[in-house]
């Protein structure tokens, strides 16, 4: 009989709503730790079908226990595999032919056929027979199989043949299920991990409970070292080989050593710094973990490497940071695929002009858009979308992960790109979108910023192949929306001084709500907070006004019903929050608050982000002090950190340490003197504020300063254009380049929004010794500044000095006039740019000059100031 409406059900009225029902036709395939799992699902489905008088047959062929027996009806055909093969499918074929069309069928375990000789080919080829005829009469028939039992010879037929693929996980006593496929059903949840709660599939959101859930049974790989022996794999074989011997005292602790420095050098790294901290903290069988979740062979990149030292650093340094970080599933795409995706896409010969600092900006278009165009070998698309079946619909994040990237020395800090996927859709369309981010990756490998970073510090010509680094998105769903409830980056040692009670030594978080990006990427719309880790309550603001306009106002989400990133107003967020414990995150203005009463009963008072609850009465910020410690005891040196936090309440929090680097910083801690005392006249700037950098007290050998006034009534075409002239200059070629360059210069340096500043690029201006930006542009409009966060780990990488200027606030002030009039070079340097003669002024100070410039900034003074001092000439 054929199921009435091409429906059926799956006895469970929660999983037919998850799944939208059983279609006729559809196989369902459950993969299971255990039978004793398997047959939790076969025993409803069985029972409805005997209520609606549908008949069931039973194939017995295993030794595990009985799934069903000769009551209400069921056909149970019992059946030797050691026959043999043809003769096995025959028998079933037989059984199936002579019930026609409609009816449900279970099968036994399908692994234990492998106990029968079956080989994984074999047991997917009788699936791959079976199951399409099953599907052609109209039939509902369940299968299982032991879940990383099979290779991919069997798990990949299977998983492309079945209608329907389904993971059971029990954890804590409780089942649940994780649809991986479902053919022609699709809904936004449906690729959720499911809770079974009485006759509930509760879907389960929170990044904290997924992971956990996930990580209870063990990932047994991408491509397990027993498949394609090749050398790599041969090796990882041996290894895993010796770490059972070593388990049962069958090997030596120093044979085990052995292979683990081998294996570190063949997939982490060459860095012998890096390899003394893996050797001390990665042990064997976390080693061979990560094995598991690597797609194809070769090295993990720098950014994998952080993460995963800095984890076992602290689960080996304290325990209680097993129950404080969120467990992460991470997966790792190896360089040798970036490498081979290069060669079969004919990048290799523009690649290689990329080496030669002469020639490098060569192509970069071509080199990008061949990249974005290419083709991935089928066998590496299959296991991306295996490992996409594993995060289901969970949002994801590909990320940078170089081989150069976060070493000792090089950061690369926001040269490559990062890719959020909001992973919604149907399975096809989330593979799309994912091999699309690979390729996003992959091609700002060989953008102009990451190529010039490269050439500046002569890296041009190492091995730079890119890996990635692909992890689950740490937050939870909120209405429509995805995200963390905070994020941010930490130094431990903060190079932002601002305030004499600021211990140094104690870091500093930048902090944001909601996606990181706004802490790490730059934006020209918003603030980060700024966080004194031995002082929280201390802002670099220094009135209420300023605090309320260095605010974070928007935040960065993920939107679950459009698939994509959206940009969010706080106030919006927290009406279409529902569940966000809020009130841990922000406050009603204070000095706000007292207009509200005058204000309609239904109108709300203003609300601002602070974090305050938290910093107050949680011990959130001192768990992270802590962490960054103990990441910087163990490199011994500064380290630079990106995390997540997600509160249930102030006393229950999982923090996810996402990223780690070493990180130089010059001690800036030390208050410098005034080499004299300043005459007003003398100084032609004087600040009083935000000076972030190392203290320091040098002589200026060139000015180019950027007339506010004139700028501000430049078209914005023209403002592209002098931002591209002030990188000439800064780049260009001379006999005797000027050491110590400053540039001075209207709102924001590096904003990517004209009307707010000057849109250079750090490439562009790296040559730089000080950087200030004026809080002025013309009367009727006064820029924000960026205190610093466009290029804050630019500047503190390279040791550039930062400094904002407020002309209308006390102990500031500029000589407009001196630099109106003092000799312009401009013309000089670029003779074709007469238009832009009066905006931009390049003023040299020749060190045999009689009249000199010299630059005093104290960090821990926040003072700042450039005078002119008379010389001795020579001679």
């Amino acid at each position: 009989m054929i199921f009435p409406d091409s429906s059926f059900s799956t006895g469970l009225s929660g999983l037919d709503e998850v799944l939208h029902n059983l279609l006729s036709g559809d196989n369902i395939v459950w993969q299971v730790d255990s039978v004793a799992d398997y047959q939790a699902f076969v025993e409803p489905f069985h029972q409805n079908a005997s209520k609606q008088g549908i008949p069931v047959t039973y194939f017995r062929f295993a030794n595990h226990q009985k799934l069903l027996t000769e009551e209400n009806g069921v056909q149970v055909h019992y059946l030797s595999p050691e026959e043999g093969f043809e003769q096995f499918l025959t028998k079933i074929h037989s059984v199936i032919q002579q019930n026609g069309e409609g009816g449900c069928y279970v099968f036994d375990s399908l692994s234990e056929l492998s106990q029968d000789l079956y080989s994984d080919q074999m047991i997917a080829n009788f699936f791959m027979l079976t199951c399409p005829f099953l599907h052609k009469l109209h039939t509902v028939a369940y299968f299982a199989v032991l879940r990383n039992f099979h290779s991919q010879y069997a798990a990949v037929p299977i998983m492309e043949t079945t209608q329907l693929l389904l993971d059971v996980y029990r954890y804590n006593g409780q089942l649940y299920v994780h649809p991986l496929k479902v053919t022609d059903r699709y809904s936004p949840t449906m690729y959720l991990l499911h809770a079974w709660e009485q006759d509930q599939f509760r879907p389960i959101t929170s990044s904290c409970q997924i992971a956990e859930i996930l990580n209870s049974v063990p990932w047994f790989g991408q491509e397990a070292a027993t498949f394609q022996m090749g050398v790599w794999n041969r090796v990882f074989l041996h290894a895993e080989e010796i770490h059972e011997n070593v388990k049962s005292c069958k090997c030596s602790k120093e044979e085990a050593d052995s292979i683990r420095r081998k294996l570190l050098k063949m997939a982490f790294t060459r860095d012998p710094t890096m390899l003394k901290l893996l050797e001390q903290y990665l042990d064997l069988e976390e080693i061979l973990t990560i094995r598991k979740r690597m797609i194809g062979t070769g090295y993990i990149g720098g950014k994998t490497v952080g993460m995963v030292l800095a984890r076992a650093i602290l689960q080996k340094t304290d325990p209680k940071w097993a129950s404080l970080l969120e467990s992460h599933d991470s997966f790792y795409i190896s360089s040798e695929v970036f490498y081979t995706y290069l060669v079969r896409n004919d990048c290799w010969w523009i690649r290689k002009q990329q080496k030669d600092p002469a020639t490098y900006r060569n192509h970069i278009e071509a080199a990008q858009q061949r990249i974005l165009s290419g083709h991935f070998p089928d066998y590496i698309v299959r296991r991306f979308e295996r490992m996409l079946d594993y995060y289901g619909q969970s949002p994801i994040v590909v990320r940078s992960s170089s081989l150069l990237e976060d070493s000792f020395g090089n950061t690369f800090a926001g040269k490559y790109q990062s890719v959020f996927l909001v992973n919604q859709g149907t399975r096809a369309h989330r593979l799309t979108q994912f091999i699309q981010a690979v390729k996003t990756v992959y091609a700002s490998c060989m953008s102009e910023t990451a190529l010039s970073y490269r050439a500046a510090r002569g890296l041009l010509d190492q091995d730079e192949q890119m890996a990635l680094l692909v992890q689950r998105v740490s937050g939870n769903q909120y209405g429509a929306f995805f995200y963390p409830q905070i994020a941010g980056v930490g130094y431990s040692i903060n190079p932002y001084p601002w305030n004499h009670n600021i211990d140094s030594q104690a870091g500093v978080l930048r902090l944001v709500f909601g996606l990181g990006t706004r802490a790490v990427e730059r934006f020209d719309d918003d603030y980060t907070r700024i966080v004194a880790l031995n002082s929280p309550s201390l802002r670099p603001e220094t009135s209420q006004d300023e605090i309320r306009r260095y605010t974070q106002r928007k935040v960065e989400t993920l939107n679950l019903e459009l698939n994509s990133r959206q940009t969010v107003s706080f106030p919006d967020l927290l009406h279409q929050s529902p569940n966000l414990p809020s009130s841990l995150f922000y406050e009603q203005e204070d000095a706000l608050s007292h207009l509200a009463r005058g204000l309609a009963s239904n109108e709300p008072i203003p609300v601002a982000l602070s974090f305050q609850q938290i910093f107050k009465h949680s011990t959130c910020l001192q768990e992270i002090r802590s962490l960054l410690k103990t990441l910087e005891a163990a490199y011994h040196h500064a380290v630079d950190i990106e995390f997540t936090v997600n509160f249930h309440n102030l006393d229950h929090y999982k923090i996810n340490l996402l990223q780690c680097r070493p990180i130089h910083f010059l001690d800036n801690t030390t208050h410098i003197p005034l080499p004299k005392k300043l005459q007003e006249e003398e100084c032609v700037l004087r600040a009083k504020g935000a000076v972030i950098g190392q203290s320091r007290s040098t002589r200026v050998d060139r000015i180019i300063y950027v007339v506010p006034s004139l700028y501000g009534n430049t078209p914005i075409t023209d403002r592209y254009s002098i931002a591209r002239l002030i990188g000439r200059i800064n780049q260009g070629k001379e006999e005797t380049p000027p050491e110590s360059i400053m540039l001075i210069g209207p709102g924001r340096w590096g904003t990517t929004t004209p009307s707010l500043g000057i849109p250079v690029s750090f490439a562009e201006i790296n040559r730089a010794s000080i950087l200030c930006e004026i809080v002025a542009m013309r009367e009727d409009f006064i820029p924000d500044v960026s205190l610093g966060t466009h290029f804050f780990n630019d500047i503190v990488e390279t040791n550039m000095l930062y400094l904002a200027l407020f002309p209308d606030q006390p102990g500031n002030w500029i000589q407009n006039e001196f630099f109106e009039s003092a000799p312009n070079r401009l013309l000089d340097l670029q003779p074709s740019v007469q238009r832009f003669a009066e905006i931009v002024r390049v003023i040299d100070i020749p060190s045999d000059a009689s009249l000199q410039f010299h630059l005093y900034a104290d960090t821990l003074e926040q003072f700042s100031a450039c005078y002119r001092i008379e010389t001795q000439r020579p001679g």
